[in-house]
């Protein structure tokens, strides 16, 4: 049966899950106080990897963080002022560690990820975007082989849900991207991975089509959520009240702070992402390239090119440093000493982090007619097609393709 259904987020989740409520006949209406797809969805690496199966935090990593926090070049920030507000998150993350738990996570995300391109098939050729999508693989280089062997857990986890990936020497590393600068001992090449061109104009494409196709997208902010007796009744925005029938919420870093006037504590932080975009690099490149040392993605886009990567804790509301795209750009240049650095443009966005990695998908615990859809972290481009069609499906009555029992709100 068709239902009017309201979804607050306007990032690739949000119109995703849009898009597939659309497809079952549901009257949909899109409401977010920006245009779509300019939170992470504008700014993310636009790796497209079923294989992204690996938590965040593995065995040992709390003897990490104090090298990474004190390398002026590494991967780690965390803002004094926000150091105690996180702690309790950092706590859970650590304990999501456990070798027994980083499994269980594991075998959760891989059944959703391995979806990301059929997902988004259906979506994307509905919208006349098909050249967004590029199933070209992926090269990973280290710089040593001992540095690769310390990694090999991560793989072993990828390897032994069915990820394919072929082991590359130094001259296979060169092989498959010549234009990386310096010596690399070992690699591999995920051929089942891809990337999208342009995150924001794929998120900006699906949108339009929502509209052409009926759904309402609706720029207004959301400052509450009116509950009743049986339920949430109205969404109190800038611009009046939107009566409620059936809410869906996938409000990026901002989701918690709903999930709260609904009877859910969830632990998410805002974890910060920067980019470099080199729109003229003078250069070009057959695949994205990871490089786990110093944890970024390179990715050739429409727009040039992207390095990505950095995790800065610092909350919603504190202003960009922009420091931490800078040690972006001087990671760029020694990986390609080439490149052109003219016009490049630097970005900072939040992903939506939970401390097991894991997403929340699914029904509200306290009240009913609630959707959650948010929390994909680092994974929400992969994630975000394979979530809609899940949640769809639960909409609907449908069993979705994946359980989504291991992503549960009450999971904390």
């Amino acid at each position: 049966m068709a239902k009017n259904i309201t979804l607050i987020g306007a990032g690739i989740v949000g119109i995703a899950t849009a898009s597939y409520l659309r497809r079952d006949g549901h009257a949909v209406t899109v409401v977010d106080m920006r245009p779509p797809g300019e939170y992470c969805s504008f700014g993310n690496a636009g790796i497209l990897s079923p294989g992204s199966c690996v938590p965040q935090a593995l065995p040992g990593v709390l003897g990490k963080v104090p090298g990474y926090l004190s390398d002026p070049l590494g991967p780690l920030a965390i803002r004094p002022g926000h150091f105690l507000k996180a702690l309790p998150w950092f706590l859970q993350l650590v304990a999501a560690s456990r070798l027994s738990r980083v499994e269980q996570i594991a075998n959760a995300l891989r059944p959703l990820l391995k979806q990301t391109f059929d997902a988004y098939a259906p979506l994307v050729q509905h919208a006349q975007v098909t050249d967004l999508i590029r199933q070209t693989g992926y090269t990973v280089a280290y710089s040593s082989r001992a540095a690769f062997e310390r990694d090999a857990l991560p793989w072993k986890l990828r390897r032994d849900r069915g990820v394919l990936m072929e082991e590359l020497d130094a001259a296979g590393v060169k092989t498959k991207v010549p234009q990386l600068n310096g010596h690399y001992e070992a690699g591999l090449y995920l051929p089942e991975q891809g990337y999208v061109a342009n995150p924001e104009r794929l998120t900006k494409s699906l949108a339009a089509q929502l509209q052409k196709d009926g759904g309402r997208i609706l720029q207004r902010k959301v400052l509450d959520i009116e509950v009743g007796p049986d339920g949430p009744r109205a969404l109190v925005t800038d611009a009046g009240n939107m009566p409620l029938e059936t809410l869906v919420l996938c409000a990026g870093s901002h989701s918690n702070e709903f999930t709260m006037k609904l009877g859910d504590k969830v632990p998410l932080e805002a974890e910060r992402g920067y980019h470099v975009t080199f729109s003229d690099p003078r250069m070009t490149l057959p695949m994205p390239v990871f490089l786990p040392q110093q944890k970024v993605f390179v990715t050739p886009m429409e727009m040039g090119l992207r390095i990505a990567g950095q995790s800065e804790f610092a909350g919603n509301e504190a202003a960009p440093n922009y420091s931490r795209a800078d040690v972006l750009e001087k990671q760029m240049q020694t990986i390609f000493p080439g490149i052109s650095c003219v016009d490049a443009t630097k970005w900072m966005g939040r992903r939506p982090s939970m401390p097991d990695s894991l997403p929340v998908i699914g029904p509200a615990s306290k009240v009913p007619n609630v959707y959650y859809a948010f929390g994909h972290g680092h994974v929400g481009l992969c994630g975000g097609a394979p979530t809609g069609r899940a949640l769809a499906d639960l909409i609907a009555g449908r069993p979705p393709a994946v359980d989504l029992a291991p992503f549960r709100v009450t999971r904390f």
